[in-house]
């Protein structure tokens, strides 16, 4: 088995809502700490000050599912506002075919996730209910990503020691991270996940194939992404990335397909 690596992996919208307001000290908290309070205050004052439909925006949620969202958002100025660990938290497909809870605890702080309101935690960290794309500007901070991506560099960068770091984020939440600056001193690996179209691909089977990956290279290391296949998806070496290609992007050599122009 490889050396231990850092899986970069994306955060879902889906979160079990819950828990309890017992914290724990996470890798991140104190170099984070005073700009996740900035966001918590920042984003309190841009929804108590928003119509309603500037606040759908922003928590891209409507009807129960709003109520829920500005019920947690209060919640966040408060210390003992409920929390469960990350990989209890996110709930998506992404997180549902990682299987964290199979995991041990020690392969689950090597999962990273860029987080419009913490900035980057371990699956371990303890974090509230919460609903902030990565993508949305809260005022006067600006767009969350930007906002992040210098503070959250250097964090990931300290953290990361000697660990190589696999990146496995959807474009929204790579911006949070300057990954050029990390490859300047750590080995970074790009992972993307190809379509039938040569593409990059979204949807159910592709967040699925994306937890599956996480899983496979947190318990078998990094060597196992050369080898990787799952229900006909492959990886594929192109220069320094590895290409995870659906079964219908694959010819019957077994290349990958040019992207139509």
């Amino acid at each position: 088995m490889s050396a231990p690596i850092l899986v970069l992996v994306p955060p879902s919208e889906a979160k079990t809502p819950g828990g309890t307001a017992r914290t724990n000290v996470g890798p991140f908290d104190e170099a984070l700490g005073d700009d996740r309070r900035r966001v918590i205050e920042a984003l309190i004052d841009a929804l108590n000050s928003s119509n309603l439909r500037r606040r759908e925006i922003m928590l891209n949620a409507r009807g129960s599912l709003m109520e829920r969202a500005l019920e947690s958002t209060r919640q966040l100025a408060d210390d003992r506002v409920p929390r469960l660990a990350a990989w209890q938290r996110y709930s998506g497909v992404v997180w549902s075919h990682l299987g964290a809870a199979t995991l041990e605890a020690s392969q689950r702080r090597r999962i990273l996730v860029p987080s419009s309101l913490y900035g980057v935690t371990t699956a371990e960290d303890r974090i509230a209910d919460f609903r902030l794309k990565m993508n949305i500007g809260v005022p006067p901070l600006g767009t969350m990503s930007t906002f992040w991506k210098s503070k959250v560099t250097p964090a990931v960068a300290a953290h990361a020691k000697r660990s190589a770091i696999v990146n496995l984020l959807p474009l929204e939440h790579e911006a949070a991270i300057d990954l050029t600056e990390l490859a300047r001193t750590r080995r970074v690996i790009r992972v993307q996940f190809i379509d039938g179209e040569g593409g990059t691909t979204v949807g159910h089977d592709a967040k699925a194939v994306k937890g599956i990956l996480a899983r496979t290279l947190l318990v078998e290391g990094l060597d196992a992404l050369s080898t990787f296949a799952w229900q006909g998806w492959q990886s594929v070496p192109v220069g320094d990335t590895f290409q995870i290609v659906s079964p219908s992007q694959r010819n019957v050599d077994g290349w990958v397909t040019k992207k139509k122009a």
